[in-house]
């Protein structure tokens, strides 16, 4: 199946590892130019020469996102080489402080990181992306943004903005070609997560076998419908998706990808 996105150009932020590269992995898969975006000039390259040694297409953007000079050097790196066509705001961080643990700097900081950060890349790609007459803007958000918990408020919050501001921008954008949604997920699987599993296990009697760990870990702290993690391709799959011809009629929605995690109608 051809997804049209062969010829197109697609900007992933935070896309040096984790979701981000799986994401940028497979947009380049199916023949889109992937500007890969990082802070860490090596880690970023080992994704680039990865997707290059596929066959792929992929450039380089360095830039620290939460300052509008870093902002700009990676918006300017990424038009360096053409129109952009596709925007995916991956880039972020978590934290998992509690109520009395995150102070009013800590609120402040993790919404720089993860809000204005997404703010700054869409008022510096968004607008030739108009001139196009078409455009793709995926935000990535998450299940906590919709129902959050009591533990790290601060992170919660964060995710329910992202969401907030896609619709606003699906609005605003009425008319032009361009789409902007949110793909949310649940909680996916990776280097980090399975080592704070390991970590955890002796706290909550999980045992030391990795899989039984990750089993009991899903029915204890996120049950959902599959009965287990998601996989970064997952997501991936999703944002590819909303990036093709066949979502031209889609739009200020939230697709969620979380095993059926969050229970609403």
């Amino acid at each position: 199946m051809d997804i049209q996105l062969k010829g197109k150009r697609a900007l992933v932020t935070g896309s040096s590892s984790g979701l981000g590269e799986a994401i940028a992995n497979m947009l380049a898969s199916e023949g889109a130019t992937v500007i890969i975006h990082g802070r860490d000039e090596k880690r970023t390259g080992r994704v680039v020469q990865q997707i290059l040694a596929k066959g792929g297409s992929a450039t380089m953007a360095i830039g620290d996102l939460a300052t509008d000079e870093g902002a700009d050097q990676v918006a300017a790196a990424a038009l360096s080489g053409g129109q952009i066509d596709i925007l995916v705001n991956n880039a972020g961080a978590t934290s998992h402080k509690s109520w009395g643990e995150a102070s009013a700097e800590d609120w402040m900081d993790i919404y720089n990181t993860n809000v204005v950060s997404y703010v700054r890349m869409i008022q510096r790609i968004v607008p030739q992306m108009k001139q196009l007459g078409w455009g793709r803007v995926i935000h990535i958000g998450g299940g906590l943004g919709i129902q959050p918990i009591k533990e790290q408020p601060h992170y919660n919050a964060t995710l329910a903005a992202r969401h907030n501001l896609s619709v606003s921008l699906a609005r605003s954008i009425k008319d032009t070609g361009i789409t902007s949604n949110v793909v949310s997920p649940g909680a996916i699987i990776n280097p980090m997560v399975e080592e704070w599993l390991k970590n955890a296990a002796p706290k909550f009697n999980w045992g030391t076998d990795p899989e039984e760990i990750k089993y009991k870990a899903v029915q204890e702290l996120i049950p959902n419908d599959t009965g287990r993690f998601g996989e970064p391709d997952e997501i991936a799959g999703a944002v590819t998706y909303l990036c093709s011809r066949f979502a031209d009629y889609i739009s200020g929605a939230v697709l969620r990808v979380d095993g059926g995690t969050i229970r609403c109608l």
